[in-house]
């Protein structure tokens, strides 16, 4: 349960820590550094409020607590309950909705489609709405010990909800690939090689191609400068593993994250859940805790997902 604990606080704080400062350039954040957990700013909520990306984690979580496999309908189901009806969030607020997740979402709903027929499938449907919300699916593929052909299955579908498009696949793919080798006890670098050596041919080449500063190349060679932190599928990958590999403790990696500008909730929130399962909740500060909202529902989630994967 430990590492669920560490991946879901980490994924939080983050989230939360960047929620302010959220479409802050690079240059503003470099002479206003965030710090510390502030509230108000970008969106108008107090410290410690959770966004779109834990509210959507929370969801699927809780689908597969509920139905105890995974169940891309269901799944929907409760997205739609975040999104109509503000289930899942801090203070009963829905706020910054993905414009790909939204129209997804009314799709389903409206339509009655099967759920993995709704996402975007064209190349602007590539943002990282489905990136942000499939940490719990890493949990159950690490869990239940499935073959990378199911992994492959699971990850597929569950994008597809909102986001069809190869590109946010093949980055959910590595994300999760990435979320089991920490898990399996490997370290941030090992973990980091293994998923460059791992077979992405039943991905296009011109899809394989976008991710090359991943896999092709190592992502923490590169400078700041050359680091974008935009809700670009890619960028955000690349950021938060960025982040991760330049950094030497908890606290360091999610505020470097953060302090990256524009998308700053969610990159901060995936850059979480790996700095949290890397260095553990302990590392995260106490303050930072005691300003997160609603904690009781989180600590119920986490608990009923453990007991859900065993």
């Amino acid at each position: 349960m430990n590492k669920i604990k560490d991946a879901l606080y980490g994924f939080v704080v983050g989230d939360a820590l960047g929620v302010p400062v959220e479409f802050s350039s690079r240059a503003y954040l470099k002479k206003h550094p965030v710090t510390e957990m502030k509230g108000y700013g970008s969106h108008k909520v107090p410290e410690g409020v959770w966004s779109d990306d834990t509210a959507m984690t929370l969801a699927t979580m809780d689908s597969i607590v509920q139905k105890n496999i995974i169940d891309y309908n269901d799944m929907a189901d409760r997205f739609c309950l975040w999104r109509f009806n503000a289930k899942y969030t801090a203070t009963n607020l829905v706020f910054d909705v993905g414009m790909t997740t939204d129209q997804a979402l009314r799709e389903y709903k409206q339509n009655k489609k099967d759920a993995i027929h709704c996402g975007g499938t064209d190349n602007f449907s590539n943002g990282n709405g489905s990136l942000m919300r499939i940490l719990p699916v890493a949990f159950y593929c690490f869990y239940k010990k499935l073959s990378n052909e199911e992994i492959l299955n699971i990850v597929t579908n569950t994008s597809s909800i909102t986001h069809a498009h190869e590109i946010s696949i093949m980055g959910c793919y590595i994300y999760v690939h990435y979320v089991i080798n920490l898990l399996q006890g490997k370290n941030k670098e090992e973990s980091y090689k293994i998923i460059q050596k791992l077979d992405y041919s039943m991905f296009q080449s011109s899809v394989q191609k976008v991710y090359e500063r991943i896999i092709m190349r190592s992502i923490s060679t590169f400078s700041i400068e050359e680091i974008q932190s935009t809700g670009y599928i890619v960028s955000s990958l690349e950021a938060s593993l960025w982040a991760l590999l330049v950094s030497h403790n908890l606290k360091d990696t999610i505020l470097t994250a953060v302090n990256l500008g524009n998308d700053t909730d969610t990159i901060g929130a995936i850059t979480g859940s790996l700095a949290g399962i890397v260095y553990s909740y302990d590392e995260i500060p106490e303050d930072w805790i005691e300003k997160l909202k609603n904690k009781e529902f989180l600590d119920q989630i986490i608990l009923n997902f453990y007991y859900a994967l065993n």
